[in-house]
């Protein structure tokens, strides 16, 4: 088995398999490391395949990388069931990055207490891609697309996200809820008066409600940081 690029000369890594079951080329795949979801191609002496071929004695068999940017929406010989849009579904080992995709308007599914199974489940009957720091997690049937997200700090894994998935501005943003993924709209201020704090309630006039947990924002100190925030990433055009 031989892994390599298809885009550029790069080096390639030969492995030689033992195998004595029955096994799928995705199981011998993911048996050496990595998930079926970096994978974007498949040739198995020289013919291209899909995750389900048995691997049968003498064969060989060359893995491509998935080559950025990967557009979720169209149907590939390894993902035959193409996503309906990008979205996202965050687990906890890359938690804070949910809120940076909501900052962009980005539909981004978190909760800390989903296990692999949840998020899983999730991903598939919602048409979500898996965005982790956990490889096992990547390596469930039921996760078709995903990112084993690699940068260390929030701001930039959302910059490695953006580029992976070819997702780019302008984006629409501030429309959802940073807490939960709802949708914004416009309210009236008078409708939310009460539960207003004098200061905000004196000194600001524009006010959005999220359709589904019925938080407030306003475009107060917290929203000038976070778009301070976004325009040194570039992203707020």
């Amino acid at each position: 088995m031989r892994r390599g690029n298809r885009k550029a000369d790069g080096p390639v890594l030969a492995v030689e398999c033992v195998i004595d079951r029955r096994a799928s080329i995705k199981d011998v795949i993911e048996s050496l490391g990595p998930p079926h979801t970096e994978i974007g191609s498949i040739e198995v002496d020289g013919r291209e395949t899909d995750f389900g071929h048995l691997l049968l004695p003498g064969q060989e068999a060359d893995v491509f990388p998935v080559v950025p940017p990967l557009d979720v929406t169209r149907a590939t010989r390894l993902r035959p069931a193409p996503l309906p849009r990008p979205a996202f579904v965050v687990d906890v080992n890359v938690g804070r990055l949910a809120r940076w995709l909501r900052m962009l308007g980005l539909d981004a599914a978190y909760d800390p207490t989903w296990s692999g199974a949840d998020i899983a489940a999730l991903a598939a009957a919602s048409g979500r891609a898996v965005l982790t720091g956990d490889t096992l997690l990547l390596k469930r049937n039921a996760v078709t697309h995903g990112r084993l997200v690699r940068a260390a700090h929030p701001e930039d894994q959302l910059l490695e996200v953006l580029a992976f998935f070819g997702l780019r501005g302008p984006f629409a943003l501030f429309t959802r809820c940073l807490d939960c993924n709802g949708l914004l709209r416009p309210v009236p201020k008078n409708e939310i008066l009460h539960r207003l704090e004098p200061l905000t309630r004196r000194y600001y006039f524009e006010f959005s409600i999220c359709r589904s947990c019925r938080r407030v924002y306003w475009r107060g100190s917290h929203h000038e940081r976070m778009l301070l925030a976004l325009e040194r990433l570039g992203l707020a055009h």
